[in-house]
């Protein structure tokens, strides 16, 4: 430990040197810094999770067929069959799969439509898989969205990911706020199309329900009367060729209750092969009903088809109307897309709107034609990024906080409080370094993640207690031994590196675990790396620091003369 005594001691003992230490303190900082404007070091929540299995949404256009439907189904699934990762397949035509864990928020039970399906992958273990399933959807995504989607017109295909946080209903979601019903879905289709053009947004859809032409078969009462039926024999009929109904009933010794006898058409018998109300009237015309006097009268002849617009769903919150636009990201943060999509929506759309800014990156739309106000919401994982950094940005300043006036309480003295309060901040040098350097050696992009700054939290406690035992041993040996500031700066310096060197190792060493985990990757690599950026921090710039300050004043050295003297 002498030669490093000797190394602080020429530091202290040199102007230039001490400017040096603090330049190079400073730019190392101001360049760490802008890592993260500069997007070399990229913030997330958390990073794509590798599973066992994931999940594919298909959502054909409100009022397709089931036959539509599982014709893009199949694709996918012809698809899916060329992975040799994939064990099996499970498919849930018309309805959502059983609830996991990514359907809790994303409706999964309360699918119930002819134009839903789901299709639940199952993978080999990810242990013994070289590709990750996030990076398996990532590249099977484009090609399975190019062709499927196109055999029916208006699909949206979804390829979900389980969550490795909390879930939500999607990555990116814009909760669209007005009072307008045709105004707010003119404005959704706008902001929609802005999401499918930003860079990193994928599987963009706007939740609610298309308008589309309906059919009525609305039964003339007159005629029915006429023909010698009865209204009841027309509407069962109806019901039998389209859905199926029950017919009579079943008494079992094996049951207690009655048994129904369910009476319905084929599936192809029930088909009608186009959507128009030639095809409508030709079915019909085939179903016929005897009536009193035994004569076969066509169902045609007594009901009329009425063409109507579809009554499309009407979605509120907060007591106000309002349409989901949800977008996932593309192994990318959710933050940067959020922030491109949110000036071209400025640029695009600020012809038709008076635009202005609301609470954080939310937008306030006024249509400038009808005066309609529409509310824009940013929600999704992009909220949960941003409030969990929010607070955790909190928490670091509140334990910034109560250091420092700790410290005060216990020096007496604010410079000495500053000085190891600015050494524990700067381990953040380390950590955001830190991940840039693992980035380089990670096939996918390694986030500064929530975990990350969980780890820069815990390195104030770390890095206190090294600027501490400095201050401590420096301030024993200008008191008790009456040694000159700047050689006490040193020896305390070289005698404490031992303990901080070996403190420093154990946390490193324990954080290597913690590094190669998908999730709490980001907490090892913070706790790798800041510690050595602490440890570098307390060793060479905080002597320079104490050295800059006025210890005997701050040590209340004056107070004892005698230990001036010198020492027999």
């Amino acid at each position: 430990m002498k030669k490093f005594e000797s190394f602080i001691a020429a530091i202290l003992a040199d102007k230039k040197k001490k400017f040096l230490v603090l330049l190079l303190t400073l730019i190392a900082f101001g360049a760490s810094i802008m890592m993260l404007p500069t997007k070399t070091v990229l913030a997330r929540m958390l990073p794509g999770k590798s599973a066992n299995t994931y999940s594919v949404y298909v959502d054909t256009p409100v009022g397709s067929s089931i036959n539509e439907t599982e014709k893009v189904t199949q694709c996918i699934v012809e698809h899916l069959k060329k992975e040799s990762e994939i064990t099996d397949m499970e498919i849930y035509l018309g309805m959502g799969s059983p609830l996991d864990y990514a359907g809790l928020v994303k409706g999964s039970a309360f699918k119930r439509n002819e134009h839903e399906a789901e299709i639940v992958v199952n993978l080999t273990d990810k242990h013994g898989r070289s590709e990750a399933s996030f990076e398996m959807i990532q590249r099977i995504r484009p090609a399975i969205k190019q062709e499927c989607e196109a055999i029916k017109e208006g699909t949206v295909i979804k390829l979900i990911e389980q969550p490795a946080g909390p879930p939500t209903l999607a990555s990116v979601v814009i909760e669209l706020y007005s009072n307008d019903t045709e105004g707010l879905r003119s404005l959704s289709v706008k902001l929609a199309k802005i999401l499918k053009e930003t860079d990193g947004l994928v599987d963009v859809d706007v939740m609610q329900d298309e308008t589309y032409k309906t059919y009525q078969l609305i039964p003339n009462q007159e005629k029915i009367i006429k023909s010698g039926l009865s209204l009841t024999q027309v509407n069962q009929i109806l019901y039998l060729a389209f859905e199926g109904m029950d017919v009579a009933i079943k008494n079992s010794a094996n049951s207690p209750d009655q048994i129904p006898l369910f009476v319905t058409l084929s599936k192809q018998t029930k088909s009608i092969h186009q959507m128009d109300k030639t095809a409508l009237r030709n079915k019909l015309s085939s179903l016929k009903l005897m009536n009193q006097k035994g004569m076969m009268v066509p169902i045609t002849e007594v009901v009329t088809i009425q063409e109507a617009p579809s009554n499309p769903m009407i979605m509120t919150k907060n007591l106000r109307q309002f349409v989901n636009i949800i977008a996932e990201t593309d192994m990318v943060s959710q933050v940067y897309p959020l922030l491109d999509a949110r000036e071209q929506i400025k640029e695009q759309l600020s012809n038709e709107y008076d635009i202005e800014s609301t609470k954080l990156f939310n937008y306030r739309l006024t249509d400038k034609k009808t005066g309609a106000v529409y509310d824009l919401v940013w929600d999704g994982e992009m909220k949960v990024t941003m409030d969990t950094f929010a607070d955790l940005g909190a928490a670091f300043i509140a334990a910034l906080i109560l250091i420092f006036l700790l410290l005060v309480i216990y020096y007496k003295s604010f410079v000495l409080s500053g000085i190891v309060l600015l050494g524990s901040f700067l381990s953040i040098v380390g950590v955001i370094v830190g991940h840039w350097i693992v980035d380089q050696f990670t096939v996918h992009t390694f986030f500064l993640t929530a975990t990350s700054l969980i780890g820069f939290i815990a390195l104030m406690g770390i890095s206190s207690r090294n600027s501490l035992l400095l201050i401590d041993f420096t301030k024993s040996l200008m008191l008790a031994k009456g040694m000159e500031k700047q050689r006490a700066i040193a020896i305390a310096t070289a005698t404490r590196a031992k303990p901080i060197f070996l403190t420093a190792a154990a946390i490193i060493l324990a954080s290597t675990l913690l590094a190669a985990d998908p999730i709490f990757g980001g907490l090892g690599v913070a706790l790798i790396f800041g510690t050595i950026a602490a440890v570098i921090v307390s060793l060479v710039f905080i002597p320079v620091l104490m050295d800059n300050s006025d210890l005997e004043k701050h040590f209340q050295f004056e107070e004892h003369p005698y230990l001036l003297l010198p020492i027999l």
